[in-house]
C-alpha cells in the first residue's frame, strides 16, 4: 500500500503520477494524517474497471443458475460462439 501525504500531491505531482504510472498500484492521499483521497493511473483504474464489471456478469449469471434460468454446457456455448465468429 503507497500512502503519500496530500502536500507530496501538491509539491511533486510529477513524481506521483509517475509512481502510480510505474506501479499500477493505487496511492493513497492523507490529508492532516486522515485518509482523503485514492490516485490511480487511468490504465490501471479502467482495467480493474473491466474486472469488476466482468466479476459482476460471472455473479448475476451464477445468481441466475442457482434460481433455475436454462444454462447451456461447455460445448453448446462453444458451438454458439463458433456460430456467432462465422457470422462475422
Amino acid at each position: 500500500m503507497i500512502i503519500k501525504a496530500s502536500a507530496s500531491l501538491r509539491n511533486d505531482y510529477t513524481t506521483i503520477s509517475k509512481l502510480a504510472k510505474e506501479t499500477k498500484e493505487p496511492i493513497y492521499i492523507t490529508k492532516n494524517g486522515e485518509g482523503d483521497l485514492v490516485l490511480m493511473d487511468i490504465a490501471a483504474f479502467e482495467k480493474r474497471d473491466q474486472i469488476l464489471q466482468l466479476r459482476a456478469k460471472v455473479l448475476q449469471a451464477e445468481q441466475e443458475r442457482i434460481e433455475g434460468e436454462k444454462t447451456l454446457s461447455v460445448s453448446e456455448a462453444r458451438k454458439k460462439l463458433q456460430e456467432r465468429a462465422n457470422e462475422m
